[in-house]
């Protein structure tokens, strides 16, 4: 089955080099330089993955993340020129599964595209195989897989799907240390290159928003040359 990805790139020239690569590669892309489009275009007919620049004329990457990601569940991938941390942890806070900061390799990106459609089409596939409902509760704290739903001490926890991901395997795992590079290999579909720091941020959001001390981390501790470890009984 041909994958289809939506390209949001207000840059002709760009857009026109990104669009013939991957369509060479098989893919089928369409084009806009709207973000106001964009959000129309993937909620009428969502594609399988969306390539989505930060600065747009009309709505920012941001935004358009922020709006769809509620009812959209395929991977986003943020492409832009900016490379400041504090846009990284903003496209990964409300929903984007990658970042990616201009000028972008071509065999890297398609790398990237490919892993997250691998990870994608396996999670479809569980889900239309009706898989029990899956729930870890540890002491306090409940994480409840199909509705990607946290409480912990009875309080709602706002997570992001791409945050829950990395909560959810380290759970799976409390008590034994998670290298970065099974979670890179779990989550993205390609080899840890020794460079990625997004799960490093989703791990820092994650201890925020549990309460954990970012200097001391209690609950989701980092095994430094290893990985990391959550706690088990420390909840």
């Amino acid at each position: 089955m041909t994958n289809t990805i939506l390209l949001v790139e207000d840059d002709e020239e760009l857009a026109q080099w990104t669009q013939e690569y991957l369509s060479n590669k098989g893919f089928v892309v369409t084009v806009t330089s709207s973000g106001k489009e964009a959000v129309q275009l993937i909620s009428n007919n969502p594609p399988d993955l969306v390539l989505l620049d930060g600065m747009l004329p009309d709505l920012d990457g941001l935004d358009v993340c922020r709006q769809v990601r509620p009812d959209y569940h395929n991977p986003i991938i943020m492409l832009t020129a900016r490379d400041e941390e504090i846009d990284e942890v903003l496209g990964l806070e409300v929903g984007a599964d990658d970042y990616i900061t201009k000028p972008v390799r071509a065999r890297a990106l398609l790398a990237r595209i490919r892993g997250h459609l691998r990870r994608s089409q396996t999670v479809n596939n569980q889900t239309a195989e009706a898989a029990p409902v899956s729930q870890i509760q540890l002491n306090q704290l409940i994480i409840d897989k199909q509705n990607l739903s946290v409480t912990l001490r009875g309080q709602a926890i706002s997570i992001t799907s791409a945050e829950f991901d990395v909560l959810w395997l380290l759970a799976q795992k409390a008590g034994e240390v998670v290298s970065r590079q099974e979670l890179i290999n779990q989550l993205r579909g390609f080899d840890y290159d020794g460079f990625d720091r997004s799960i490093d941020l989703r791990v820092s959001r994650i201890r925020k928003k549990l309460g954990d001390d970012p200097n001391e981390p209690y609950l989701i501790k980092t095994i430094w040359g290893k990985g990391y470890l959550f706690a088990k009984e420390s909840w």
